[in-house]
């Protein structure tokens, strides 16, 4: 009896610093790893959650940029982390993809906590202004008549743009070639050099270069048009019906973050979220704003991975 009453004593004790600690919760600086160099939009957005919540939780927030291996070094520096709250992850699709894409990752999606559903993007698909297609189904068109021929760029092994391509490929049923970059920057310098015929990227760092007719823009990946790109078609509205792929922005961190630290962190997302600046400066990088609550954002999550297993196994694709 003695002994159980000790062990009791114990557990209370650990609970109350538990309890003492989320509500102290930040009292140092918060990583927030990204899976991509900077500049990128997954980066963008990680800046723009950083500095406001900064503000609001009186502690700094620092982005960490940890590319490689198709965000897999950051998905797996996010695993082995203490799940204290003091390291986060603004990720892309990457960390529900990957597990189903590459025969062998060092983490999986049960080692992580979602936050929250920040927002989502399309991407762009896009041309050299030389290719002979100046649609989806003139692409689709000039891809049928030369399997293989059409090669496209997309930002590495398992990123949003190389999965969006995939998926464009099995739906429309043509044969086009993938060529990996590290990164979108020199995916897109490739294609408006006409080394590579095509790329699909994400809208905002895409936008300027279609402007400027470096590129030419064939259509976006999203279920709806964009508010910053209204007058480019859908895949699905050019004949790809049920296409529907966007860039999306979840809040991670690690699995056994306490109760209290995950909700103060969204309660926190969730204010700057509905700060008016802060939702200009994401909608003017093509952001729909979501910022669903955990529960939600984990049902969401467990959904894109269950999807994305399927089309991955469908497709063929894997990488060793």
């Amino acid at each position: 009896m003695k002994k159980a009453l000790i062990s009791m004593t114990g557990l209370l004790a650990v609970l109350a610093a538990a309890g003492v600690h989320s509500q102290t919760y930040p009292a140092r600086p918060v990583r927030m790893l990204v899976a991509f160099p900077t500049g990128g939009s997954a980066d963008i957005v990680a800046r723009v959650l950083a500095q406001r919540l900064t503000e609001a939780m009186g502690q700094n927030f620092v982005v960490e940029n940890r590319p490689g291996a198709g965000g897999n070094l950051a998905f797996e520096a996010l695993a082995k982390a203490n799940p204290d709250g003091y390291t986060i992850i603004n990720s892309t699709p990457g960390i529900v993809i990957n597990p189903s894409l590459y025969s062998k990752v060092n983490f999986k999606i049960e080692d992580f906590v979602a936050i929250s559903h920040v927002g989502e993007a399309p991407l762009l698909i896009m041309a050299n202004p030389s290719l002979p297609a100046n649609s989806i189904p003139e692409l689709v068109k000039l891809a049928k008549s030369k399997p293989g021929e059409i090669r496209y760029a997309s930002a590495g092994n398992g990123s949003s743009s190389h999965l969006a391509s995939e998926v464009f490929r099995m739906m429309a049923g043509i044969d086009i070639t993938h060529v990996p970059y590290k990164g979108g920057g020199p995916a897109f310098q490739d294609v408006i050099g006409g080394r590579v015929e095509i790329t699909a990227l994400p809208i905002a760092e895409s936008l300027p270069n279609v402007r400027a007719k470096r590129v030419k823009a064939l259509g976006q990946t999203g279920a709806k048009r964009s508010s910053i790109a209204p007058d480019i078609p859908t895949l699905d509205e050019a004949g790809i019906k049920g296409y529907n792929v966007t860039t999306w922005y979840v809040v991670f961190a690690p699995a056994k973050t306490a109760a209290e630290i995950v909700n103060r962190l969204y309660s926190a997302i969730d204010k700057v979220l509905r700060n008016p600046e802060t939702q200009e400066k994401l909608k003017s990088v093509g952001v729909d704003i979501i910022g669903s609550d955990p529960q939600r954002a984990e049902a969401f999550v467990k959904g894109e991975y269950a999807k994305w297993a399927k089309l991955i196994q469908q497709s063929g694709a894997k990488i060793d």
